[in-house]
């Protein structure tokens, strides 16, 4: 039986080949040398996260946020949690959407998917999940992280799912059962948490300001002027301190959906983070495997935030073949959040 590999679906934002991701490590290694940052690329004994919560836009927009965070992750196995940001085309809501490839195609060579996603999916109950080929297809939010895991272990392997919209009620149920599944697939397995297995979740923060949205949509609550901007990035800082960092708790998971989701009809936004649903969908399935595996507690660690625009220098992509996705002027920004869980 021939392998069934799932292709990359963004050549532009992200990394396709071992050269390219070789050249974008390379330069992200002399941009933090050249402004004396005492963070590097390299990732050899440093401590590992449980969980974390990434970035998947363009790597010349996110730059050096993808290495500080990823280079923790010490887990062969990684349960990845993506947006699925063309849910609404699909017709896709209240469930975890799982893929059925055998592995993903990355810069340097294929990644398997773990024979733990069938485990997981086999204890599972039926009304909480859904095999969806097209829709973990069309997707990037996963792929742009692992390229990043692969560079640190090229024996990494992934089992992807995404979050389509899914109301904060719903999520519960389906995290406590993908929690409590993947307690006991890990279990059945020996793993240990941080070290043979790990949960990164996939996210961009606000998309911020009035053009190039589409037809009709623009995001400005406070204006698209500097000072907008500044308060924008204020209020992020805002959800994230009072909802990522520090213990995490269902409690905070709902307050975060109260920021981001629209309190009359869950799916629409009322902050545009497009992870909405991934984050705490991903971070209640944490809670909930923490204890199941009576593990200890789980506590955020802010890493970094940055925009599109926030004045950092954007790692030079075009003459390696990569580019831009969007524009990045105060008209249309994108925010990015990093957050670690020990």
């Amino acid at each position: 039986m021939h392998s069934r590999v799932r292709q990359m679906i963004d050549p532009v934002g992200f990394a396709t080949t071992a050269e390219q991701m070789d050249e974008v490590m390379a330069r992200m290694k002399r941009e933090a040398a050249a402004a004396h940052r005492e963070d590097t690329i390299e990732s050899v004994g440093l401590f590992a996260w449980r969980v974390a919560v990434c970035p998947h836009d363009d790597y010349t927009y996110v730059g050096c946020y993808y290495v500080n965070l990823l280079r923790h992750i010490k887990a062969k196995t990684v349960f990845l949690f993506g947006v699925a940001h063309k849910a609404r085309l699909l017709n896709l809501e209240n469930k975890a959407i799982f893929d059925a490839y055998d592995a993903w195609a990355m810069p340097y060579g294929p990644v398997k998917v773990s024979k733990l996603r069938d485990e997981l999916m086999a204890e599972l109950p039926k009304d909480v999940y859904e095999v969806h080929e097209e829709m973990q297809k069309i997707e990037h939010s996963i792929e742009a992280i692992v390229p990043f895991l692969q560079y640190y272990n090229r024996d990494v392997e992934i089992v992807p799912i995404v979050v389509p919209y899914v109301s904060f009620c719903r999520m519960e149920q389906i995290a406590s059962s993908l929690g409590t599944s993947m307690a006991n697939v890990a279990s059945a397995h020996d793993m240990k948490w941080g070290t043979d297995f790990a949960v990164v979740i996939s996210t961009d923060a606000v998309h911020y300001g009035d053009e190039d949205w589409g037809p009709g949509k623009q995001y400005c609550d406070f204006g698209v002027d500097q000072k907008g901007y500044e308060q924008a990035v204020q209020h992020e800082h805002k959800i994230i301190n009072n909802c990522l960092v520090g213990a995490l708790t269902a409690a905070k998971m709902k307050a975060f959906t109260e920021y981001t989701v629209s309190d009359e009809d869950f799916r629409e936004y009322k902050w545009t983070w497009c992870g909405r649903y991934s984050v705490p969908c991903g971070l209640l399935t944490s809670l909930y495997l923490q204890e199941a595996l009576m593990a200890p507690p789980l506590t955020g660690e802010f890493v970094s935030y940055g925009t599109s625009v926030d004045g950092r220098e954007h790692i030079p992509v075009h003459d390696i073949g990569l580019g831009t996705t969007a524009i990045a002027t105060l008209r249309h920004w994108v925010g990015y959040a990093c957050v670690g869980y020990k």
